[in-house]
């Protein structure tokens, strides 16, 4: 089965995130390209909804108001990704509230129901030139404020620079040094109206949208597609029964790569969700019927690698230890 890939927009209150949307959207049009579009908006009004559901389909559009899909909103994230997939889009859009956590986003893309339906294609942040210094001013701001958008920058595959045109040369440099020191590796692009190159960051003839596109009858099997996002998620299955210290051994092993695993698993007791933030895990009885699995969350993690080491680990079955 195809899997929609996911690009995630991502940046702070005012940075330009719509704006980039709709330069998406009319690109889409341009190019035959069927897009669906998650939006998240903190308040009840829905003023960004309003101004692009004109470009799209009304059904290509979800809409999570009042809330943060990383937060209070997450329940709700699978049901209205769910619904956009039925509408088969060849590409997801998902437009974050500007306090999001693009990693919890992520996190909420890897549930069993969307495991095998999504990919992440690449986290883009738009950053706002004229403030963004005072964000990250913990004189000017409060501490998980500056922690959010720091988050922001440092996963994102590419960062857009807007509103260039209301900042110095002197400032802009600033900016450059504080995105450097969080990113050094990712592509910046400086703008106004969050005008960029969309076919570069977007649409180039590697990313799996236009391959799907111009070749929907040739799919290439998901092992060995590119991975374009700095974040991304590995699915090991599990075959067999296991116990919880096997697990949190290959968990710690990894620890340094990895920034969230959860996964549904058989051990010894029985069926157990397991989740690990940092360096703590939980164990929850479960009910869950489906095949078993781990998920793991991080940035650039080697795939090859850690299949290799999950398949040396669990080669068989182990039983007597506890």
């Amino acid at each position: 089965m195809r899997k929609i890939p996911v690009y995630i927009l991502c940046g702070f209150l005012g940075s330009g995130k719509t704006t980039l949307l709709k330069q998406l959207l009319h690109t889409c049009s341009e190019k035959h390209i069927n897009p669906a579009v998650l939006m998240n908006e903190i308040g009840k009004t829905d003023t960004d909804g309003e101004s692009i559901s004109g470009m799209l389909k009304n059904s290509h559009l979800e809409k999570l108001l009042d809330g943060c899909m990383c937060c209070n909103k997450k329940s709700e994230v699978t049901k209205c990704l769910l619904t956009l997939l039925s509408k088969k889009p060849d590409v997801l859009f998902i437009e974050l509230t500007g306090v999001a956590d693009p990693e919890e986003v992520v996190d909420s893309i890897t549930e069993p129901e969307l495991l095998h339906l999504l990919r992440l294609e690449k986290v883009v942040t738009i950053v706002d030139a004229e403030n963004i210094l005072s964000y990250h001013n913990v004189f000017e701001s409060d501490r998980d404020l500056v922690r959010t958008t720091k988050k922001q920058i440092n996963v994102a595959d590419y960062l857009i620079v807007n509103k260039t045109d209301l900042v110095s040369d002197g400032k802009k440099k600033k900016v450059d040094k504080l995105l450097r020191k969080e990113n050094a590796l990712s592509p910046i692009f400086y703008t106004t109206f969050s005008k960029v190159d969309i076919n570069d960051i977007f649409f180039s003839k590697s990313s799996s949208v236009m391959r799907t596109n111009t070749k929907r009858n040739e799919e290439i099997p998901d092992e060995k597609r590119t991975s374009f996002s700095r974040i991304n998620s590995i699915s090991l299955p599990l075959t067999t029964q296991t116990t919880t210290k096997q697990i949190e051994r290959f968990l710690k092993r990894w620890k340094s790569h990895i920034i969230r695993a959860k996964g549904y698993l058989h051990i010894n007791e029985g069926i157990y969700l397991m989740q690990c933030v940092m360096n703590r895990v939980n164990w929850e009885p479960s009910t869950f019927k489906g095949e078993y699995y781990l998920v793991m969350i991080g940035v650039s993690l080697d795939t090859k690698e850690i299949k290799q080491d999950w398949e040396r680990t669990f080669k068989r079955p182990i039983y007597s230890e506890r």
